[in-house]
């Protein structure tokens, strides 16, 4: 079985990897993954395929010209203008991150079986001028037991890891997404550190600005991912203690005040949109 990061939305290949391996470990089955990674994907890709793409999503005419701008050898301009369009980051950034992010994952019953299915893939990408990155791809197993899972690619052996972040999301070789709220409260946190005197805090900045920056920011940065979450009591009262936390301090508060969260939502006019958007995301 494989995933991959640009078949559809990122969010939607998290929650079918998730209900995938949720199920497997309800019934004990065990599941060996390789998260592969493409070496060097974006100067291997014809430049041909990537412009059939672009038209498939509807980039025509002087757009797709301007994209074909950055990439294709400018011969008169002279190799000045070549070295100005790499410096730019126009080409290495910005397509690059859209389009040309491969990432997959390969998910099998035994490690024989991904072996094979490993083997016919890394064969299929040398034909099409691709390679496996042997020092990025990494192999898994979601097992109650430790178990090993010796995988190889060009007779190199993959690393073995006890946990790996796809598409921005911990898993676990034990199938549990606690660490993940962690990484997500503690993200969110640094984000607060990062802004408090400059935003948080700071007299001259308007609630509104301050209101702007939590949800464009904090909020995503916290609730990431959160399709995947069990809302517990304990990681509701954990999400609205990390929100809150900001929100008390945009309207000049702290914990010590004892005001409760009510308050100074209604005083912000902040709705607990968060916990609504949770509870659809697992329903």
């Amino acid at each position: 079985m494989r995933f991959s990061s640009w078949s559809c939305g990122t969010l939607d290949q998290l929650y079918t990897l998730h209900r995938v391996l949720e199920g497997l470990w309800e019934f004990a089955q065990p599941v060996h993954m390789c998260f592969v990674d493409l070496e060097k994907a974006f100067d291997r890709v014809p430049r041909g395929i990537l412009w059939g793409v672009l038209r498939e999503y509807g980039v025509q005419g002087p757009l797709l010209r301007a994209v074909r701008s950055l990439y294709e050898p400018e011969q008169e301009l002279g190799s000045h203008c070549r070295q100005g369009r790499r410096e730019s980051g126009l080409g290495t950034t910005g397509f690059h991150l859209c389009f040309l992010r491969m990432m997959l994952s390969w998910l099998a019953s035994s490690g024989q079986d991904l072996q094979h299915v490993l083997k016919r893939f890394a064969a299929e990408c040398e034909a099409a001028g691709m390679r496996i990155s042997t020092s990025k791809s990494e192999a898994m197993v979601l097992d109650r037991k430790r178990v090993a899972c010796p995988l190889q690619v060009g007779g190199e052996v993959l690393p073995q890891v006890e946990e790996f972040k796809y598409l921005g999301v911990l898993f676990t070789s034990e199938g549990k997404i606690e660490r993940e709220i962690d990484r997500r409260i503690g993200a969110a946190s640094a984000v607060m550190r990062s802004v408090y005197r400059t935003v948080v805090v700071k007299k001259e900045l308007s609630r509104k600005a301050k209101l702007s920056i939590y949800r464009s920011i904090y909020v995503p940065t916290l609730t990431y991912g959160h399709e995947l979450w069990v809302m517990t009591e304990r990681t509701r009262s954990r999400i609205q203690v990390a929100e809150m936390s900001f929100l008390h301090r945009v309207a000049g508060r702290s914990l010590r005040d004892r005001v409760r969260s009510s308050v100074t939502r209604e005083e912000l006019g902040v709705e607990p949109l968060l916990l609504r958007s949770i509870e659809r995301g697992v329903s």
